[in-house]
């Protein structure tokens, strides 16, 4: 029997897969000096795999910009199956910004999500953007914080099936966030994580002090947090994900690519999406599962 060819480009549709892509990526990856074996899916229609043999970077570039909208993972086979995850929270495992969402109970909604947006685009220090908006809340209800859980907090597409299957293989998940321990830790609870990091929110009687207790969790935080579970629980660092979307991301991303794993940017804003090895704009989570080489049979779904 021959030998494996020892990386691996999946191709993942949103939708389906036009059998017409996949012979365009073969052609790619062929044109680019690639020597490229047979294709084989990992979900029918939905997932499939590229075996190849060459550079890695060199197989990102042949399969940018395929005709049809789909997400390619170029990686090697080793080490495929990931032992720990290491996640963002808001517009990544969740659908929304918390602290967004928190000052449209507010009535400032417009002035907070403009200030947001410029700190995940890296255009302002994470630490003062957060201190800043914070301090736009106080004397807010500490009651909003329920009522915004309840209302307006929901999971991502596919977000429950990714941690609960990795977890169900014995990776260890952690959600690490810029925003507040107030929502982490019932989303992390809700989702499957082991566990959460979230900066505190100032509260006294029973309303928002407009402050931040303790340190803030930024980006560097994020990225020593990753290089401190790793080492926690003796994971080889090839078998580390960390994803999420923003340029507080960054360095989290950039740590796990170091390690020879996976950084992942989901539906990301622009720089946050050049420092990642995948790049997700297409499919929900689930893509991740998939990148892995599992197929929905085997997910773990409550």
């Amino acid at each position: 029997m021959p030998a494996l060819l020892p990386n691996i480009a999946t191709l993942i549709a949103a939708e389906m897969l036009d059998s017409g892509i996949i012979s365009e990526a073969s052609d790619r990856l062929r044109n680019g000096g690639l020597n490229v074996d047979d294709a084989e899916w990992v979900e029918q229609g939905r997932a499939i795999d590229l075996a190849f043999d060459g550079d890695l970077d060199a197989a990102r570039t042949a399969l940018s910009g395929l005709q049809q909208a789909v997400d390619v993972c170029v990686q090697p086979r080793a080490n495929r199956r990931k032992m720990l995850l290491v996640s963002d929270m808001d517009s990544t495992m969740i659908t929304v910004e918390c602290i967004d969402e928190l000052a449209d109970y507010a009535g400032i909604k417009a002035q907070i999500a403009e200030v947001t947006e410029r700190a995940m685009q890296g255009e302002l220090d994470f630490s003062e953007a957060l201190r800043a908006r914070v301090a736009l809340l106080a004397g807010l209800d500490e009651a909003m914080i329920a009522r915004c859980l309840a209302e307006r907090v929901r999971p991502m597409a596919g977000a429950r099936p990714l941690v609960r299957t990795m977890a169900g293989w014995g990776a260890h998940c952690v959600l690490v966030s810029g925003g507040f321990t107030a929502f982490a830790g019932q989303v992390a609870a809700d989702i499957g994580f082991h566990e959460s990091k979230a900066n505190i929110l100032g509260i006294a009687n029973a309303k928002l002090t407009g402050e931040v207790d303790g340190e803030i969790v930024d980006a560097n935080v994020k990225r020593e947090l990753l290089f401190a579970k790793r080492d926690e629980h003796a994971i080889d660092p090839a078998t580390v994900l960390a994803v999420g979307d923003g340029a507080n991301d960054i360095p989290m991303i950039a740590a796990a690519i170091e390690g020879g794993g996976l950084g992942v940017a989901y539906y990301a804003k622009p720089k946050a999406a050049a420092a990642a090895n995948f790049a997700i704009s297409h499919s929900d989570l689930t893509a991740l599962l998939y990148a892995q080489g599992i197929p929905s049979r085997d997910w773990v779904r409550d």
